[in-house]
């Protein structure tokens, strides 16, 4: 009689396991409607940032004004992690960078596939494959003009059960010949979380 109410018992949390998944359901959002799960830095915020950003340098007077009959070449060094957290910076440089681009007013040097590049030239000036007049030579290539700067910091309060986030992102547009700031901007985010039973 137990070994039957064992088995029924079985049965029953298998079937219950099998009718829970079969009913799960899982779709795709537009990235534009991520919702924050917690007060770390998320998907969302960094959506926020880069949107801000770019929108604000290419909306200044001058920088509309300098971009008007020419694409300047800019430098993008990674964003400065200053927050207690683990942020994928990287991530956003990228989105920051490609928002630029898409908006056909800068071009951009990209100094992470130097070593490649050198390889390459190195490659067609010794391996004897490449025809002289179509190796490439050092030295040809163009300079960045601007440099864009980004840090992100934290502020974090604790109140009870509450705990107040402050996130503050600064972008900085420095011109490399004068060593002038031209265009500096920030994006501020605040985040409110309450502890649950699980901690925060």
């Amino acid at each position: 009689m137990k070994n039957k109410l064992a088995n029924i018992f079985l049965l029953g949390t298998f079937l219950c396991t099998v009718g829970c998944a079969s009913h799960s359901k899982v779709g795709y959002i537009e990235s534009a409607e991520l919702r924050t799960t917690s007060a770390d830095f998320g998907a969302s915020d960094l959506q926020q940032v880069a949107v801000k950003m770019v929108d604000s340098l290419l909306s200044f007077p001058p920088i509309v004004q300098l971009t008007s009959t020419r694409r300047p070449i800019l430098s993008i060094d990674r964003v400065k992690n200053k927050t207690m957290q683990h942020i994928d910076t990287e991530s956003i440089t990228d989105q920051i960078r490609s928002k630029l681009i898409q908006s056909g007013r800068f071009r951009f040097i990209d100094r992470t596939t130097d070593d490649a590049a050198i390889d390459e030239i190195k490659t067609q000036q010794e391996s004897g494959l490449v025809k002289k007049s179509s190796q490439l030579k050092f030295g040809t290539q163009s300079g960045a003009e601007f440099l864009v700067t980004a840090n992100l910091s934290e502020i974090t309060q604790r109140n009870g059960d509450l705990k107040e986030v402050y996130y503050k992102f600064t972008m900085n547009l420095k011109n490399l010949k004068t060593g002038i700031l031209e265009w500096s901007d920030e994006k501020e985010i605040r985040k409110l979380s309450e502890r649950s039973t699980f901690g925060w």
